[in-house]
């Protein structure tokens, strides 16, 4: 770290929370309530598709004639796009506002959207679908910074009922992405989207207040810092996304060409933000007293667990023989005890703190993941058995993701796009990360339940492993 980042120094000292609806900044309750509503449509919208298109890829590679690699990329293209553009999507919501970000990027995700709906080819599909992530990435962000904006003392239970509505878009995803193959198009999964941008795009052009211009960031976009981390960025998520492949492995030029290009942009892009006056990314959001931590555990508990527990339907299937459907119902589970506890956490941050929900959820994911590597006791069924520890992992998650989006947020209110943007960075990093080794683990293996068994009992140990780290969390308790 350079001269001046061994203590935390806010850009600006955050004024005390405000009754909520009084004061310059408050809005009325009715209002506020109109103005959640829109956002949660937008980023549920978001959340959707980015579980949808997985449902739809066998009759979209027939409808197509497209082999299954150019299918696979409609999943991965999406996610390059979005994690690429989140960290830039912040800066741009702070340098022009947030509210004509939200609303730019809810028509840029609509628009996309139509033209993915009525293209005739697999390439053009891939492409818009990267268009359609670069609309998406704005959505989280700007919607973070207008909640901090305008939603006075009651904005740090609004920002923790954000958990809630990604839940219920990763549980409904794939159920509207069967009904839709099944009796209507898999072009459908894509028009969908088109009434509802459109609809929230118009509905926040009238709600939600208009950016001051004073509020508006002035400092310089800093495009080398934004070009450095994108090639870093890039170049991780190509090399993690051929580690899994036939052919190669940990040694083999496929996968540490990208891995040397990732290592060495991503070198760069830290020299470069420690020694410009205006950095893209200040190198004290990413590293200094308080955030590190916030972040680190974003990446870990928010990304590694959470992206293993995404293989549990496969590891159900092939441990236990568990049909397709069981399979996928363990997933529910974890998604509505998420959703339940989601809210109650966020209700219960102002007496419980932040470091509170982080060792409660350290030691719930613990045990989820413990449950995963043993075999069922008790006299329960795979199923059942597997069925608890996804509601352990799931009561992790909830319980957690309210401290974990305002932790570090409260410290810079006034980033509160960029810091949006970067814990979704550090989670789908984490994620992305996990997945390669796991999948990479289990290509080079034998018996891919063993592996996958031998996984969950390490991140049990990490789980536990990294509860020291929740000291270094940011406390605070009330509002802010």
């Amino acid at each position: 770290m350079g001269g001046g980042e061994d203590r935390f120094v806010p850009d600006r000292v955050p004024s005390q929370p405000q009754a909520e609806g009084d004061g310059p900044r408050g809005l009325p309750r009715d209002r506020r309530v109109l103005i959640f509503i829109v956002i949660a449509c937008a980023l549920m919208m978001m959340s959707i598709d980015a579980t949808i298109v997985a449902t739809a890829l066998h009759a979209l590679a027939s409808d197509l004639d497209a082999p299954i690699n150019w299918t696979g990329w409609t999943i991965t293209a999406y996610w390059f796009g979005y994690v690429v553009m989140l960290p830039v999507s912040g800066r741009l919501a702070e340098r022009f506002g947030h509210r004509r970000v939200f609303i730019a990027s809810t028509l840029a995700f609509a628009l996309a959207s139509l033209a993915c709906a009525l293209a005739q080819h697999v390439a053009l599909l891939v492409f818009f679908r990267a268009l359609q992530a670069i609309g998406g990435a704005g959505l989280t962000p700007a919607a973070t910074g207008i909640v901090v904006a305008w939603f006075g003392a009651s904005r740090d239970r609004v920002l923790g009922l954000f958990g809630a509505v990604f839940s219920v878009g990763a549980l409904i995803g794939p159920v509207f992405g069967g009904l839709f193959v099944t009796y209507a198009s898999w072009r459908d999964v894509f028009f969908v989207n088109v009434p509802i941008g459109l609809a929230m795009a118009l509905l926040g052009l009238w709600l939600i207040p208009p950016d001051r211009a004073e509020e508006c960031s002035r400092r310089r976009m800093d495009v080398p810092g934004m070009l450095l981390l994108g090639v870093a960025v890039i170049a991780g998520m190509l090399a993690a996304s051929v580690l899994g492949n036939t052919g190669v492995r940990v040694l083999s030029w496929p996968f540490l060409a990208p891995l040397g290009l990732a290592l060495l942009a991503g070198w760069a892009f830290f020299r470069h933000i420690a020694r410009v006056a205006e950095p893209f990314l200040p190198p004290r959001l990413i590293h200094g007293p308080g955030f590190a931590a916030t972040n680190f555990l974003n990446a870990t508990y928010g990304g590694v667990i959470s992206g293993a527990v995404t293989l549990v339907p496969l590891y159900a299937a092939t441990r236990y023989g568990l049909s397709a459907l069981d399979a996928a119902t363990l997933l529910v589970a974890q998604g509505v005890v998420a959703f339940i506890l989601g809210p109650l956490a966020a209700w219960a941050l102002r007496w419980s703190g932040y470091r509170w929900p982080f060792y409660v959820g350290g030691v719930l994911a613990g045990l989820g993941a413990l449950l995963l590597a043993l075999e069922p006791r008790l006299g329960l069924s795979p199923w059942a058995w597997l069925a608890l520890a996804s509601v352990f992992m799931g009561a992790s998650g909830g319980v957690m993701g309210p401290a974990s989006r305002n932790a570090a947020l409260q410290l810079v209110p006034d980033r509160a796009a960029t810091m949006s943007a970067l814990r979704a960075t550090a989670q789908e990093l984490g994620v992305i990360i996990v997945l390669a080794v796991l999948t990479s683990a289990m290509a080079m293996g034998t018996d891919a339940a063993q592996v996958l068994a031998m996984s969950y009992a390490l991140l049990a140990l990490l789980s536990l492993a990294l509860l020291p780290v929740v000291a270094r969390v940011p406390e605070h308790r009330g509002a802010w």
